[in-house]
This record gives structure tokens, sequence and C-alpha cells, in this order.
């Protein structure tokens, strides 16, 4: 069985409310993520995929917050384990410009990006993250 590790992003701004982005991956909707290359850390990772995915780049990473993810899928016919560790970002940013592996993108309240996400993995690190935010108090942008 093979094994990947990469690193994603639960990314939100505050506009009236608080809002998370979640990327349309034609299948399925979730966080942008992408595999840590060689000599990265996986902060680094998560903050150059969203990047790349996205095109925001001034995301603020919040303090505490790391979770990891695993589950399984087939890549070519083999069982493989994916690692996905995802940090918790805040940006300023509305507009989004997006990479060829995405077909849309949604800025969604809490209720909203819930109903919207296809797993209950996402699900799962979104109440977290959303948890967690509601326990911190508000820092500068």
């Amino acid at each position: 069985m093979g094994r990947e590790i990469s690193a994603g992003v639960v990314l939100f701004r505050v506009r009236e409310q608080r809002e998370y982005l979640l990327l349309d991956y034609g299948a399925h909707w979730d966080f942008p993520k992408g595999h840590i290359e060689k000599g990265e850390d996986p902060q680094t990772t998560a903050a150059r995929e969203l990047q790349e995915e996205t095109g925001i780049r001034d995301a603020r990473f919040i303090p505490g917050f790391k979770e990891g993810m695993r589950y399984f899928y087939r890549k070519a016919g083999e069982g493989m384990l994916k690692v996905v560790i995802y940090f918790l970002a805040e940006t300023a940013t509305g507009n989004v410009t997006l990479s060829s592996e995405h077909s849309g993108y949604l800025w969604l309240p809490y209720e909203e990006a819930l109903k919207r996400l296809t797993f209950s993995n996402a699900r799962d690190l979104l109440a977290k993250a959303h948890t967690f935010l509601d326990a911190k108090p508000p820092g500068p942008m």
C-alpha cells in the first residue's frame, strides 16, 4: 500500500460573519491542500498550496491549530493511505484566482459550509476549526 502526505488550510475571512473558503474539485467540495515537497515543512506546504490553488498570499496562520486527517483511496488501482495535516488561517482577501485543478469556489458561513463539504471527515475538521475560533479572542488581521 502506498502512502501520501499532504498539507492544507481551513481558510476563513470575516465580513458580517465568519466565512470559510471551499473549493470545487469537480467531484467534491473540500479545502485547499497538496503534497508536501522535499525540504518543506507542512505549514510551508499549506501556504504554497493555498497560493497556487487560490492566488491568496496574505493568509495569517492562527497559532495553536493543527489537525491531522487520514483516509484511504485508490490511485491507479493501488490502495493509498493519505495523511493530510491542516492548519487554520485568516485572510482579508475575497478574490480568488483558481488553478486548473478546481472548477469553482465559495465563501460560506459555517452552517452552509458544513452542508456543502462532501466528506464527513472534512465536516469534522471544519467543526473543530470553528469551535477553536469561537473559543479564541479575536485578534487583528
